[in-house]
């Protein structure tokens, strides 16, 4: 057989156009989907929230707080991840015109982050850790901090107002840890440096309830009950069931004891079902090891190992003379397949997990409980990873809180979006498939009848409808 002729590939030939290095005239946009997300932010009315609880602003010069709080968002969203990315921002010739005014300078966006940091916080806390003997301490908020919080929280209670079909809300609690070089940063228990702000998220909806930044060698153990007290009041008042889930950091007496007591102060005044998994202490092994073969059933198994649980009658003695149930322990048995041995040595390894909910089969509350792998571990992935918190801007402690914050709000607006507007088959949506499907599409601005009109270069096969999203995204009246 002879040989085929070759054809010369389009991808090794010329390019059929020349480089024009004349400017256009046009106001174009990289970033045409963009107002969808401006659009919900104004409708939850995000602005007003923080002209109510943020005035950093000594005079009216440059943009206000609220365009500040807006241009971070915008930043987040589009997949910028440091301060210096306000430039890809400004050299954009539509953001302007989309936003209303020009994004901030970067060293306009480091001093507006500054305003969060309160040295007198640091030091007194210092002065406390000094005080208590106590290896970390965690700093009380800036009063501009603690703003940005109630900003979240009003958030949070408008896009529950628009979905009052939802009566559950479980909370999730756990911490992650944030790398970072900065001289700073504290050792973290995973040997490198950095930071491990604890978070909230409402399970049921996908929002942030609250976040409370620290330092890296500051453990997830210590004080969890702030945050958890500040995430159950962020929730709306359509919520009637309430839940709580965490990992081995929550199973600490005063979370337990406030999870507990149906008459808890500052919190829902009914009862949290909870399950929390539980430290592997020497009495609870114990009675593990005693159980019979008949207590154990299958769990769940995959190709490397068999999981199976059962109810432990296990009941430590508990601190206080008031009466109260005492909580369900649930173990897991995990046993490989292949005889092979685990890592340090055993044939066996057991886990468990404490709840209050003792009317739940063992399966059914440890699928549960691991569901948490999804919701707020994968919301540590997505901040970290997808927006801009894991890259902290400075080393100033409560900048980088309010960064977090800043990013945790993003995600929140984002989720608020997807839930009212945007396909169902979109609400699982992570930010980097939002930016693919809706808010990289170039767009051109155009002057026609008078008006402004953005002109979008493709229309979104799954959603092109505009003009009926906005419909579903009113603005609040004025004033």
């Amino acid at each position: 057989m002879g040989l085929k002729k070759q054809h010369r590939s389009p991808a090794e030939g010329e390019f059929l156009f020349e480089i024009d290095d004349t400017p256009l005239d046009e106001i174009l946009t990289s970033f045409g989907g963009l107002p969808l997300l401006l659009r919900t932010a104004r409708s939850l009315g995000l602005a007003a929230s923080v002209q109510r609880h943020l005035q950093l602003k000594q005079r009216r010069r440059g943009l206000d707080e609220a365009s500040y709080v807006e241009s971070f968002l915008a930043l987040n969203a589009v997949g910028g991840e440091c301060l210096d990315d306000f430039d890809v921002l400004r050299e954009d010739p539509g953001m302007a015109a989309m936003l209303g005014y020009e994004p901030p300078s970067p060293e306009a966006a480091r001093k507006f982050l500054y305003q969060f940091h309160d040295e007198e916080k640091i030091e007194q806390a210092q002065q406390q850790q000094l005080d208590l003997q106590r290896a970390s301490i965690i700093p009380g908020e800036s009063e501009a901090l603690a703003g940005l919080a109630a900003v979240n929280r009003d958030v949070v209670g408008e896009l529950g107002r628009r979905c009052p079909d939802q009566k559950i809300a479980t909370v999730d609690l756990d911490a992650t840890i944030i790398a970072s070089h900065k001289r700073q940063a504290r050792p973290t228990y995973q040997g490198t440096s950095g930071y491990q702000p604890l978070l909230a998220l409402w399970a049921e909806m996908d929002v942030v309830l609250a976040d409370q930044f620290r330092d890296g060698n500051t453990p997830a153990i210590q004080e969890p009950l702030a945050v958890a007290r500040r995430a159950f009041g962020a929730l709306p008042e359509t919520v009637s069931e309430y839940y709580f889930r965490g990992d081995a950091a929550c199973y600490e007496t005063d979370l337990l004891d406030w999870l507990r007591d149906e008459k808890r102060q500052k919190g829902p005044q009914s009862f949290i079902g909870f399950a929390v998994s539980a430290p592997m202490v020497a009495p609870l092994k114990a009675e593990i090891q005693r159980l019979d073969q008949s207590a154990w059933q299958i769990y769940r198994e995959d190709t490397e190992a068999v999981l199976e649980c059962a109810v432990v009658p296990y009941y430590p003695a508990e601190k206080g003379a008031r009466y109260r149930e005492p909580l369900r322990y649930v173990a897991i048995r995990v046993r490989q397949k292949q005889g092979e041995l685990f890592a340090g040595g055993g044939a066996v390894k057991h886990f468990a997990v404490a709840t209050n909910l003792w009317d739940w089969k063992p399966q059914r509350l440890l699928e549960w409980h691991r569901e948490k792998q999804g919701s707020i571990e994968a919301l540590h992935d997505v901040l970290k990873n997808e927006l801009a918190a894991g890259v902290l801007p400075c080393g100033r402690f409560g900048a980088n809180a309010a960064w977090l914050r800043l990013s945790a709000l993003t995600h929140n607006v984002l989720t608020a979006m997807k839930r009212l507007v945007l396909p169902a088959e979109l609400l699982r949506a992570r930010p980097k498939r939002l930016r693919f499907l809706v808010f990289t599409q170039p767009g051109r601005f155009v002057h026609h009848a008078h008006r402004l009109k953005l002109r979008l270069m493709r229309a979104w096969r799954r959603f092109s409808n505009w003009a009926w999203a906005f419909e579903q995204l009113p603005l609040p009246a004025p004033g």
